[in-house]
């Protein structure tokens, strides 16, 4: 098993045996909330469930009236009679039950949405940092086979536990006012079903929250899979991939059969135990019966009673069972409904004198990464002043991609800070620092949309053709308009229906078409040929002429396009100036430069 995927084994193991005891009662109690709205409908069709269950309970009593009655009695039309009551009894209880099942439909999948909806919010207003530790596939399975098991939950077992619990405590009621001691016989298994339950919740909640990780695994190697299908057939690993999931695919396949034991062991116990106890009331009704000590139409209606309840008892096993699975997965919901989001400042701070990109003292650590490691950037001092152009040069692993991630706030300072003309980027509500800094990556991602649509994300609502247009001018990327719907043309997922090079000219695009205060590139013009990047440098020195703008660059020709260079070594700036004074004076610059020392930036 490659790696990947023997970890994505090992972790699904380790979330389900590691995690803290907790009560499913108090997990569920967590979708009230959501539930509350619709609580009305939900409680009245639980209502509607009971009359529905009840109604059935009647039929014993019908059955006895007629045993001793009519048929004692042989009086036909008495017969009749019952008959009629009892097939009206019938439509009743299924004509109740089908209303409960109309009840319960829209309101139930109103809450799935809202839920998923909240979640998907949610996703999105979370940190870069958490994404960067959660695997896709999970959380893809949060939003829909965990949200899909707790509507199943609130559609059924919740109803169905409260009308079975009424239906047997009314059940048992009328055995008891029938004959007290055939009662007793058949309540006699009552406690070790009870115990078997309680051992069975816990053991099933462990396995039922594996099984849900461990599909939150395979989710994510059937979207990776997808994602790079390109680099599994360009290496000839299918094969390779195919055991990989096979055997992921076994894995939960040996939990499901686990889950299935338990199930059929408890279930076993509670099937068992209340049929023999009925088959020791019917021998002991029928010797009551045959000395004359219990009519034949009590012992019938005795009977059919405990019959009755056959399904409200053998039932218990798997409503427990689909209660454990929602509370995993109303856990699951929340693990990540409870990630702290990205917070703006309670208060904004006066802005201080100078202007354009400055960086005091910025000290950055990834979240995940070892209190005493040594920091990716540490006391980074710069200054961009308002219109220029500075470009960021380093060696592989200098955290160039790092540090222009902090302008936009993709990650947070770990110390010191940013400021836009004076103004700590800390103190600015997100959605204004992001629409002051428009931001163009290396790797450029582009969305199941139009050319238009992935481009106009860089503007405001207002933005149109005549935005557009300039944008893709600057960009170089006029291919748009040979495509078969010209800028309406779907470009399909991640765009890897064109080159990389036109994907990184429509990110250009996208980060020029709203004419940002601040330009943030990572080496965007990476994936052209000399031709397009020198037609693209043309059109967009136009563009930094108006605009402060820092661009993380490899090339000579890239870095040509700035005021001054920077360059980052060890955490910090080790040298500002201009191309040429760095070519001379700089040793590390000029081999950087000189071709043997320029690397793709990892990181």
């Amino acid at each position: 098993m490659p790696v990947p995927v023997r970890r994505l084994a090992v972790m699904a193991e380790t979330r389900a045996t590691t995690a803290p005891d907790r009560s499913a009662v108090r997990s569920l109690l967590r979708l009230w909330p959501y539930v509350r709205p619709v609580r009305l409908r939900l409680f009245t069709a639980a209502l509607v469930a009971v009359l529905a269950s009840c109604t059935g309970l009647v039929i014993p009593l019908v059955l006895k009236w007629m045993v001793d009655g009519p048929v004692a009695d042989r009086d036909t039309a008495g017969i009749w009679l019952g008959a009629f009551f009892l097939l009206l009894l019938g439509l009743v209880e299924a004509l109740l039950f089908g209303m409960r099942r109309w009840l319960v439909a829209r309101p139930l999948a109103h809450v799935e949405a809202e839920m998923r909806a909240e979640l998907y919010a949610r996703l999105q207003r979370l940190p870069v940092a958490f994404h960067d530790r959660w695997a896709s596939g999970q959380l893809l399975s949060r939003a829909t086979a965990d949200l899909g098991l707790v509507r199943m939950f609130l559609a059924f077992p919740l109803t169905f536990l409260l009308v079975n619990s009424v239906t047997i405590v009314f059940g048992v009621v009328v055995m008891l006012l029938q004959d007290w001691t055939l009662g007793l016989v058949v309540l006699g298994p009552a406690l070790p079903v009870v115990v078997m339950c309680v051992y069975f919740e816990r053991r099933y909640a462990v396995m039922a929250r594996r099984a849900q990780d461990q599909v939150g695994d395979l989710t994510t190697v059937v979207e990776e899979s997808v994602l790079g299908i390109r680099i599994i057939k360009g290496f000839g690993r299918h094969r390779t991939q195919a055991r990989a999931f096979r055997e992921l695919s076994s894995t939960l396949r040996g939990t499901e059969l686990a889950k299935a034991r338990l199930l059929a062991t408890i279930w076993a116990v509670i099937v068992t135990l209340p049929e023999l106890a009925v088959g020791a009331a019917l021998v002991l009704g029928s010797v009551q019966v045959a000395d004359g000590d219990l009519s034949a139409g009590t012992l019938v209606a005795f009977l059919s009673t405990a019959l009755a309840l056959r399904w409200p008892v053998d039932s218990i096993g798997f409503l427990l069972a689909m209660s454990q699975e929602a509370a995993t997965a109303t856990e699951r919901y929340f693990e990540v409904m409870d990630e702290e989001p990205e917070q703006d400042a309670a208060v904004r701070s006066d802005p201080a004198p100078d202007a354009g990109l400055r960086f005091d003292g910025v000290v950055f650590r990834y979240p995940d990464a070892d209190p005493g490691s040594r920091p990716v950037l540490d006391g980074v001092d710069l200054h961009v002043r308002p219109g220029e152009s500075m470009a960021l040069v380093g060696a592989t692993g200098s955290g160039k991609t790092t540090l222009t991630a902090l302008v936009p706030r993709l990650h947070e300072v770990t110390a010191g800070r940013i400021t836009l003309d004076g103004e700590d980027v800390a103190a600015l509500p997100r959605e204004e620092l992001r629409a002051r800094v428009a931001v163009a990556f290396e790797e450029p991602t582009l969305f199941s949309a139009s050319v238009g649509e992935n481009v106009l994300m860089g503007a405001d609502d207002r933005a149109g053709a005549v935005e557009l247009g300039r944008a893709l001018a600057v960009a170089q990327a006029e291919f748009v308009h040979a495509l078969p719907q010209g800028a309406d043309t779907l470009v399909g997922e991640q765009g890897l229906s064109l080159s990389g090079g036109q994907r990184q000219r429509l990110a250009l695009a996208r980060a020029v078409v709203g004419r940002p205060r601040f330009l943030v590139l990572d080496d965007p013009l990476s994936a052209l040929d000399v031709h397009t990047e020198a037609a693209v440098e043309a059109a967009l020195r136009q563009v930094l002429a108006d605009t402060t703008a820092l661009i993380v660059a490899h090339r000579p020709s890239t870095v040509l396009l700035a005021d001054r260079v920077a360059l980052l070594s060890g955490g910090r700036i080790a040298a500002v100036g201009t191309h040429h004074e760095l070519l001379r004076d700089n040793p590390e610059y000029a081999h950087l430069m000189s071709g043997t020392g320029r690397q793709e930036d990892d990181r």
